[in-house]
């Protein structure tokens, strides 16, 4: 239906626009009103709708052609906003100029007025800045998973004035799952705040940690030595996949850095126990499962050696 709408807009635009030469040329219309002919006003209204559904249909053909042609789905509805700009722009202008008449005069009061406009509405033109520096710089696209101002969520769609976000987290949730809430924000927070992106698009992907709480008495080789374990079995190979794309980026930058492949554990030392901390890389949208499954595997593990592992008693962690 949207396929067939560009061509029928199109063909009743020159419908309209033969309309509107027909009733100029040949004052079918007889009369006038507020002494204006009434063939001059029905010319007029004829010419605006022409230029109205030429300009639909065009954004519909235009912006259909580079959808089809963006290999990265996520980036149609930027395509189709900046069309949908282009061309709302261009008909608000035609139509101003036939309704007036004075194409130089026209675009001189487009400019004060524009002007006025600017410190009329402040904020929301900040906003429209912001979404040309999304487009461009693309601190985040639609599917990306952010923290924008302690707001967290995944980004379900970028317009011209605010990002929309299906929130992660929250104060209804314990974990980074969805919360079922929608976050607006607008665009403008971008200019003047911290963007986190948790799954940007060379490497989507973050480091999560599991923390085991063991007693002094604990063989701590051994449970350090069981936590990589498990966890190498479980993802070891797909981390050191994602872990070589991660150098390959990392080398194209002037910041030098060492990047272990596998998981690790790192040591903590707290009033009444010891804190063993597995550090892994993961999906931001799979941390909670991961984390849960190696939880389960390693606690599974360690209760198969009491000999070795003592848990603290105290109740105060």
């Amino acid at each position: 239906m949207r396929r067939s709408a560009g061509p029928l807009s199109l063909a009743l635009a020159v419908v309209a626009a033969l309309s509107a030469s027909l009733v100029a040329g040949l004052d079918l219309l007889p009369g006038t009103i507020a002494d204006t002919p009434v063939s001059f006003l029905v010319a007029k209204a004829l010419s605006i709708l022409a230029i109205l559904l030429a300009g639909y249909g065009l954004y519909v053909l235009v912006s259909g052609f580079l959808a089809a042609r963006t290999t990265d789905r996520r980036r149609e509805g930027d395509v189709r906003n900046v069309v949908r700009l282009l061309f709302g722009t261009a008909v608000l202008v035609g139509a101003l100029g036939v309704l007036t008449e004075q194409w130089v005069g026209l675009l001189f009061s487009l400019g004060v007025v524009g002007f006025a406009v600017t410190f009329a509405l402040q904020q929301p033109l900040f906003s429209l800045v912001a979404w040309i520096y999304i487009v461009l710089k693309r601190p985040y696209r639609v599917g990306d998973r952010v923290t924008i101002e302690g707001s967290r969520g995944d980004v379900v769609e970028v317009d011209f004035f605010v990002t929309t976000l299906w929130e992660a987290g929250g104060d209804l949730v314990s974990t980074n799952q969805p919360s079922g809430r929608i976050i607006t924000l607008p665009n403008s927070v971008v200019l003047s705040s911290h963007v986190f992106n948790h799954s940007w698009e060379d490497f989507p992907y973050v480091w999560n940690e599991l923390a085991i709480q063991v007693a002094y008495e604990t063989d701590l080789g051994f449970v350090r030595g069981t936590m990589i374990d498990v966890a190498d079995d479980y993802l070891g190979d797909e981390m050191a996949a994602r872990i070589a794309t991660y150098r390959e980026r990392l080398s194209e930058t002037p910041v030098d850095l060492e990047v272990r492949d596998r998981p690790a554990v790192n040591v903590q030392q707290r009033e009444s126990w010891v804190e063993l901390r597995l550090r892994y890389l993961t999906h931001p949208r799979r941390g909670t499962r991961i984390r849960n499954e190696l939880y389960e595997r390693i606690l599974a593990e360690l209760n198969e050696h009491p000999d070795r592992v003592q848990f603290p008693v105290g109740r105060n962690r």
